[in-house]
């Protein structure tokens, strides 16, 4: 009997990590535009201070340059698009308080 309660308990972890999980997807779906505009520099490349060590990691090391580099291009395209973003709705917003200023008579 004590086995049984064990396993009711794993199913319940089950669907309570189910339930989690759907929940943080739909968190990330409904949340796409918001983390559109966050853009994440790239990590930056590691090169062992060691020659021996970058020697034997070379083919590594280069590919994480790579990767940085290829990584931090479209990071500056990120950075460029939320800025252009941003000033459209800073232009925006600034015609809004224009209308509202003059709902106010101001």
């Amino acid at each position: 009997m004590h086995l049984i309660k064990k396993i009711r308990g794993l199913d319940a972890f089950r669907l309570c990590a189910s339930t989690v999980a759907q929940a943080i997807l739909l968190v990330t779906c409904l949340a796409g535009e918001a983390s559109a505009a966050s853009c994440l520099p790239p990590p930056r490349p590691f090169v062992p201070s060691d020659s021996e060590a970058a020697k034997a990691y070379a083919d590594l090391i280069r590919s994480d340059f790579e990767l940085y580099i290829r990584d931090i291009q479209s990071y500056f395209r990120c950075l460029e698009e939320e800025r252009a973003r941003a000033f459209e709705e800073a232009r925006e917003v600034s015609q809004d308080y224009g209308r509202f200023l003059e709902l106010m008579g101001e």
